[in-house]
């Protein structure tokens, strides 16, 4: 399916990567791209080349950035970037995270280094990074997952100061923590799949803006496989998203509920076991249905089509089956309506980033929706209903592994007519739209925007 596109990197040396994040920039998608011990990478679009512009705090050389997610935490309607940095395999690292924030002047700077939230850095080892509107307010907060300590859960108030909330919402969980997937997986709200190694998942329900463990009560909690990559993937007219969770080496998972409780329904070709890194969830090829993309380590990479069964198919250029996958992020970086798909590279040794495409004639459709105040709404779920079927996507808040994809539903529709569109914000609201062309981009503003 895929055709490689890693000639339009116009710099692109051997690198040590993790993960990467899409956030949206003036001037169109920017991917940020966590180095360990390298300087991260800040990629855009630029006169037909993938450009890097990291420089300054963006950059942070010498630092082993590793999860990386962005979002809007001071209600400005811009986002900041959170890079989690480690050093060490678990416990404590003597590396601080980042919490980059832009000035608006084209500068960035990190609200950890304020005289404000001296003392309050982080220094625990964790793995991914998510953004959490929990209260449904448009103003997010970030969770690190811990690895052998309490997660961290982050917000800022009014005056720039960070508070570690954790404790107080019940996300200080203790866990092997790899993965995490946020959006409305059981509540109307932003709830947490949480994938873990050496012991069992977590599911983390919102109750008001609090959570409570519910893994073991809903069946996913497996524990005795490892998590790595995890997505949400919501079948033709489910109101419940599936989870699909990689685990390493171990069969791999395709959680579905039913009467209250979920069931593992992955087909083999599904289940056989990978040396999976990342999960991905996203219509590459504009057909109109999903395919299931794992990024996987010093083994071919697995590319899955829904047929009424998820059944492996070939994954073209993107095989790379001596390829030290660690994270991947997808977003239409150029602009043309057809997902690219950047994977990152460097467990162990350095190797460039790789670009793909999967060149296609369907038509699509792009919602972006927004906060109240500006900003992407993730977490947010888009319902599109053609003449063909029925379609869902989550914005994503933080999936795969280590990595956050664009904030925007890509929908392709193949030859099929859009007729309806209904976005469901975090709070609960709702706004649907019946005047739909093909081949757009919507932004939908809040309703109390």
């Amino acid at each position: 399916m895929f055709e490689d596109r890693s000639g339009l990197l116009a710099d692109n040396p051997p690198f040590r990567g993790y993960g990467a994040a899409v956030t949206a920039g003036p001037d169109g998608a920017r991917v940020f791209v966590a180095g360990f011990g390298a300087a991260n990478r800040v990629l855009r679009w630029d006169d037909g080349r993938v450009v890097d512009t990291a420089c300054g705090v963006l950059a942070d050389e010498g630092r082993h950035a590793i999860g990386v997610a962005a979002a809007d935490l001071d209600a400005d309607g811009r986002e900041e970037v959170y890079v989690h940095n480690v050093a060490s395999f678990g416990g404590t690292s003597n590396e601080a995270d980042l919490l980059l924030d832009p000035t608006g002047e084209g500068t960035w700077r990190d609200l950890f280094a304020d005289p404000l939230n001296r003392g309050r850095e982080n220094y625990r080892v964790g793995r991914s990074v998510a953004a959490i509107d929990r209260l449904g307010t448009g103003r997010y907060g970030m969770y690190v997952t811990g690895y052998g300590s309490p997660g961290r859960f982050y917000e800022v108030g009014d005056d720039g100061g960070i508070t570690d909330l954790a404790d107080a919402v019940g996300l200080d969980v203790v866990t092997g923590g790899r993965s995490v997937v946020v959006g409305p997986i059981l509540s109307d709200r932003t709830d947490l799949f949480l994938g873990t190694e050496r012991g069992p998942n977590l599911l983390l329900r919102n109750a008001g803006g609090t959570f409570v463990d519910v893994a073991r009560e809903y069946g996913v909690d497996d524990p005795e496989e490892n998590a790595r990559g995890a997505a949400l993937v919501t079948p033709d007219g489910a109101s419940t998203p599936d989870i699909v969770c990689g685990n390493w080496n171990g069969e791999n998972r395709l959680f579905t509920l039913a009467d209250d409780a979920f069931t593992d329904t992955a087909p083999p070709d599904l289940a056989r076991p990978a040396r999976v890194r990342t999960v991905i969830a996203a219509d590459f090829d504009n057909d109109g249905r999903q395919e299931l993309f794992m990024n996987c380590l010093g083994a071919p990479n697995r590319l899955l089509v829904d047929d009424g069964g998820w059944t492996q198919t070939g994954v073209g250029d993107a095989l790379e089956s001596e390829g030290l996958g660690t994270g991947a992020a997808v977003t239409d970086i150029d602009g043309d309506g057809t997902l690219e798909l950047l994977m990152v590279h460097g467990e162990g040794e350095a190797q460039p980033l790789s670009l793909f495409a999967a060149p296609n004639d369907g038509d699509w459709l792009r919602v972006r929706p927004l906060t109240a105040n500006g900003a992407p709404a993730r977490g947010a779920r888009v319902d599109l209903q053609t003449d063909a079927g029925h379609q869902s996507r989550v914005i994503d808040a933080g999936s795969g592994y280590l990595c956050q994809m664009e904030p925007v539903a890509h929908f392709g529709l193949g030859s099929a007519t859009p007729e309806s569109l209904t976005v469901r914000w975090p709070d609960g609201r709702e706004r649907t739209y019946t005047d739909l062309d093909a081949r757009t981009t919507m932004t939908c503003s809040h309703p109390g925007s």
